[in-house]
């Protein structure tokens, strides 16, 4: 299994402006992913302009968003023209993780109605195949095709449509923060659902966690989940939160059982630390990374 750990880009008042430093670093370090969330009624950076400024400070690791929201983004040319756009300055880097989106308040705020959002998405992800194919109807040659197909395309769901828009559209599934019970029943039904559409081999499992180790570790992961759950989810995404490095070497094994192709950590500070202590937590793992230079080298450059 292949470990990832996502950007700071929507842990409120960090410094964004370090944003590159942190993906330099990470890439450093051996992750595989570098990933950022997408709110648009909230403190973060937009995740493709975050994931711009990651390709720009890196060459090897993989940049996926997790999870791009779509239907209220609502133009699906000019959304695939900008995720066209972060693959070619990353190099063919990009994975596109897409979803509905699933607070209520970046609806409100784009003026676009939840009800009927299933058919947009749908709609929406094959209008993304086609630009990327340059098959952009009434506009030949007002946009260059993506080499090749376009950027690997990976959902969130959960519902049963959901999971059989994975199997129609998509490259592989996204699993949830938390509930590893969800994990197992959500990779039994890609599974399915890839099958009955006659799709070779499997699609790709990935599924994140939120970390935040070393003092304090649980006061600040609970007071971050407080301010971007509330109290919907909150308890839930806690509980399975990477508070110690005991629980993430135990958690991660489980989760790693359940046949997921990869772990992206999220961190809930914007301390540089955190990467340090994350690695860590890992090399006493199966899942030591392998860093591209020294550790002593990252810190006295990042200080």
């Amino acid at each position: 299994m292949r470990i990832g750990v996502g950007l700071p880009a929507a842990v409120p008042g960090a410094p964004f402006d370090r944003l590159g430093d942190w993906a330099a670093a990470a890439e450093a370090y051996g992750f595989h992913q570098l990933a950022a969330l997408d709110r648009l009624v909230y403190d973060s950076l937009d995740p493709i302009i975050a994931l711009t400024a990651a390709a720009a400070r890196t060459s090897r690791v993989e940049l996926i968003t997790t999870i791009l929201g779509v239907p209220y983004r609502q133009n699906a040319v000019v959304l695939a023209k900008q995720l066209a756009s972060l693959d070619l300055v990353a190099g063919g880097r990009f994975v596109a993780g897409l979803a509905l989106g699933g607070w209520p308040e970046d609806y409100a705020a784009s003026d676009v109605p939840l009800r009927g959002r299933g058919t947009r998405f749908a709609t929406m992800i094959d209008s993304l195949r086609s630009v990327w194919a340059g098959k952009l109807a009434g506009a030949a040659g007002a946009m260059a095709p993506h080499p090749g197909s376009g950027p690997p395309i990976l959902l969130g769901a959960l519902s049963p449509a959901g999971v059989d828009r994975v199997a129609a559209f998509a490259d592989g599934w996204i699993g949830p923060f938390f509930g590893l019970q969800l994990l197992r029943d959500g990779i039994e039904s890609a599974n399915r659902a890839w099958q009955r559409a006659g799709r070779d081999g499997r699609p790709r499992v990935i599924t994140q966690r939120y970390f935040c180790l070393g003092p304090r570790a649980d006061e600040v992961a609970g007071g971050y989940l407080d301010h971007y759950y509330g109290a919907a989810y909150r308890s839930e995404v806690l509980a399975d939160t990477m508070i110690t490095p005991a629980r993430l070497i135990e958690q991660i094994d489980r989760i790693e059982a359940t046949g997921c192709d990869d772990l992206v950590f999220f961190p809930c500070t914007a301390d540089h630390d955190q990467l340090q202590r994350l690695v860590d937590a890992l090399a006493a793992s199966r899942h030591r990374l392998q860093p591209v230079i020294d550790h002593q080298h990252l810190t006295e450059r990042s200080s």
